[in-house]
């Protein structure tokens, strides 16, 4: 079952993109059952379409399974990830929850600034994106680098250069053959 504490968070986000309410509200008494071991989470959708809690014996409408790797990958954005959830149950539930997962929006500087007030909460936000930005950019130059060194120091992968080189010797090989055919194909003729 969720616990008390997470439906309040969810419900604030849903009225705060209040086109989800829109979204779930034809599914009003569904249940929604969430696996991502070792948690296991039972939601139920109210006449609002804001989340209700679900008792503990209830049968799921829907049930979603992702691993933690899953779930990291959705918490970075990353729409592919969607592509590894298994779903087993009413279709259109879960095309709905997928579409308002996908959707959904949180301003947090609005939520921040209620408790730390504006020019806090719209430095933090602002630092909060300097520093996912750095650490992007970041990342993306470290895996240059491997690449960079497992190409020209320790040769673990293929440059581009010996790839497009290996590629012109495949295509000349095979042309060469092609010719030797059909050279061969004319003596075994005459």
């Amino acid at each position: 079952m969720i616990p008390a504490l997470y439906l309040p968070a969810i419900n604030r986000l849903l009225r705060h993109n209040s086109w989800a309410l829109e979204r779930l509200r034809p599914y009003a008494g569904k249940v929604v059952r969430t696996e991502c071991f070792p948690v296991t989470l039972l939601l139920g959708i109210g006449e609002t379409g804001e989340a209700a809690a679900a008792p503990a014996d209830s049968t799921p409408d829907v049930t979603l399974r992702l691993t933690p790797g899953v779930m990291l990958r959705l918490a970075a954005r990353d729409a592919a990830a969607w592509n590894d959830i298994a779903v087993e149950g009413d279709p259109q539930l879960a095309a709905a929850l997928n579409h308002v997962a996908r959707n959904l929006r949180w301003d947090i500087e609005e939520d921040l600034s209620k408790v730390v007030g504006d020019i806090a909460a719209h430095r933090m936000v602002e630092t909060g994106r300097k520093l996912d930005t750095w650490g992007r950019q970041g990342a993306d130059n470290l895996a240059r680098a491997f690449a960079e060194y497992w190409t020209e120091e320790q040769p673990l992968i293929a440059s581009r250069a010996d790839v497009e080189r290996f590629n012109l010797d495949v295509d000349a090989l095979r042309d060469d053959l092609a010719r030797l055919e059909k050279r061969i194909g004319r003596f075994s003729a005459t």
